[in-house]
């Protein structure tokens, strides 16, 4: 019989001496490293929750030796790491929780289903889905080319079905783009900022790494183009603007400047070579004392946000122009690459941008949503456009944002630690689960997020959630002053009374007097479900209220259609 014995948690409780029983032996007796070997044979979930029952067993969980078994097991090919503090765990956790996920808004079949997943893959980073196939970076630069299976409909129309196989594309990729509308059948090529080992000179044995943009084409993966850079020049990421005939790269130095060249992408496929120009960004030209830290882009528009938190903007349609902004007054046609300064009342960490919408998200974990509103998709509760950032008050802490054509998606995790997906904006063709009417405000989706979930992407024909939870990536996200949170009661100067100027008592009046204006109890109960959804709740108090309006709104089905009488 083995007794644990933890010196900080005492002897375990009734642990005397039993007549028959034998001696007990404690844990502690057997060699550390005969112990981790035991352990690593253990699934990590119970790796996990067997170091968290006392001291000792935190330890021996813990340590690297254990997190390297388990490694080597789950990825036989990974055999070393050098990267973060703990790189062993680090691997582990990042193969063990890798999987992507998707559900087809189309057919039948509506569920969360997985593709297939690549042994070689260390985590997963980032993925892009294109017209017929997904492509996926891992954490070695690694990109991976999973050729779907293709489904054709009764209506003529391509769905996609799960990921069949899967090949190498290339290793020593930085980042990769492709065309930045939403519909997937604009994407024909993708361009892939990788790094390559260049001759120094012709007839000698010396090379020097160069970093190179590889252009592939999505339906074959075969290499049309490429483009090799000074070794001088180091870059992080690659975004695409503009159209086919005039597409823009911008590529992101790791100094923080932003680099553009043009190409005719209806070109590349032609067995010919040409030189390309290099210039800086106007952006890097106007304002050289800021370092960017990422981009975001679509076909018409540019994002910028510095290390400092702030946010620039290029627009290259006066059309997007007045979407975005509500006006065309400072638009100047004959200078598009005019950066223009957002007002935010705090540092944005990252952001989604739409094709006339976008989204932020600050240090304290706050949203604010800007642009076009016409189908709700800024989920403020209205259809009403917006002209400047505007915080969405009962949204916090998102893991994920997504702005698509005339919708958006947050990826949100609450108390409890469970996930949920929240949507707003149009319903048609499925791309909010359970909602096919849309709605104005975010609500919660018919959808199973899985536990690691860590971004997400929507398409026409499909949702798509990307799993892999990295140890050393936490929340950066700060507590906002108690002064600044809606609904904390303020003591007021003259009286000393505490106060809610413009909190929850007026955001209960606002959901009140909503209700009140629905003509039916149908629509009524719609309107509460609505309201439901934005409230800062956990996520089983959710599904308990949603259930309960479920319930009720079967039983008044037989309901008319005039304002529901008291009795009702």
């Amino acid at each position: 019989m083995v007794k644990r014995s933890c010196p900080s948690c005492g002897p375990e409780p009734g642990g005397e001496e039993k007549k028959g029983r034998g001696n007990p032996i404690s844990v502690q007796l057997f060699p550390p490293e005969l112990v981790e070997h035991i352990i690593s044979f253990l699934p990590v979930r119970d790796v996990v929750a067997l170091g968290q029952t006392c001291h000792y067993f935190h330890e021996v969980c813990d340590a690297e030796g254990v997190w390297r078994r388990i490694c080597r097991k789950l990825s036989p090919r990974l055999r070393e790491q050098g990267s973060g503090v703990r790189p062993w765990k680090r691997a582990a956790i990042l193969n063990y929780t890798k999987g992507l996920y998707f559900q087809a808004f189309g057919g039948r079949r509506r569920c969360l289903s997985k593709s297939v997943a690549p042994q070689l893959a260390h985590g997963y980073r980032r993925f892009l889905p294109t017209k017929d196939h997904i492509f996926i970076l891992d954490y070695s630069g690694t990109l991976f080319f999973l050729k779907n299976a293709l489904v054709s409909s009764t209506l003529g129309q391509i769905q996609w079905k799960r990921a069949c196989r899967y090949v190498v594309l290339c290793r020593g990729a930085k980042d990769f783009a492709s065309d930045p509308r939403c519909d997937t059948v604009y994407r024909k090529y993708l361009y892939v900022l990788a790094t390559r080992e260049q001759l120094e000179v012709v007839g000698t044995t010396g090379s020097r790494v160069c970093d190179c943009v590889e252009v592939y084409l999505q339906s074959s993966g075969q290499r049309v183009f490429k483009m090799t850079f000074h070794h001088s020049m180091s870059f992080k990421q690659i975004v695409l603007v503009g159209q086919e005939t005039q597409r823009a790269l911008l590529l992101l130095t790791e100094e923080g400047k932003i680099y553009s060249l043009v190409v005719n992408e209806t070109q590349l496929d032609q067995p010919r070579s040409y030189t390309v120009q290099l210039a800086l960004r106007k952006v890097s030209r106007c304002l050289p004392h800021l370092r960017v830290a990422c981009m975001a882009s679509n076909q018409s528009s540019t994002l910028y946000i510095t290390n400092e938190g702030g946010v620039y903007f290029e627009v290259h349609t006066p059309g997007v122009y007045r979407d975005l902004f509500g006006t065309l007054q400072a638009f100047d046609p004959l200078d598009q690459q005019m950066p223009l300064a957002l007002s935010l009342p705090a540092k944005i960490l990252f952001c989604a941008l739409g094709y006339n919408h976008l989204g932020l998200v600050d240090e304290f974990g706050r949203i604010f949503m800007q642009g076009n509103n016409r189908y709700g998709q800024l989920g403020t509760g209205d259809k009403m456009d917006r002209g400047e950032p505007t915080q969405v008050h009962y949204l916090q802490h998102p893991i994920a944002l997504w702005c698509g054509l005339n919708h958006s998606l947050v990826l949100s995790q609450g108390l409890d630690f469970s996930k949920e997906l929240l949507g707003c904006g149009c319903g048609a063709g499925g791309r909010l689960p359970g909602w096919p009417k849309g709605s104005a405000s975010f609500v919660k989706l018919h959808v199973k997020v899985p536990l690691c979930a860590c971004s997400l992407c929507s398409t026409r024909e499909c949702l798509y959630m990307l799993s892999s939870h990295d140890i050393e990536h936490h929340p950066a996200y700060r507590d906002l002053p108690a002064s600044k949170v809606v609904g904390t009661p303020e003591p007021n100067p003259g009286s000393g009374v505490l106060q809610d100027p413009g909190g929850t008592a007026w955001a209960c009046k606002e959901y009140l007097s909503q209700i009140h204006s629905c003509p039916t109890l149908q629509d009524r109960m719609e309107k509460m479900k609505e309201i439901v959804g934005w409230m800062p709740l956990l996520a089983a108090q959710k599904d308990f209220f949603w259930e309960a309006l479920d319930m009720l709104q079967k039983a008044a089905g037989g309901v008319g259609q005039g304002p529901p009488t008291p009795e009702s």
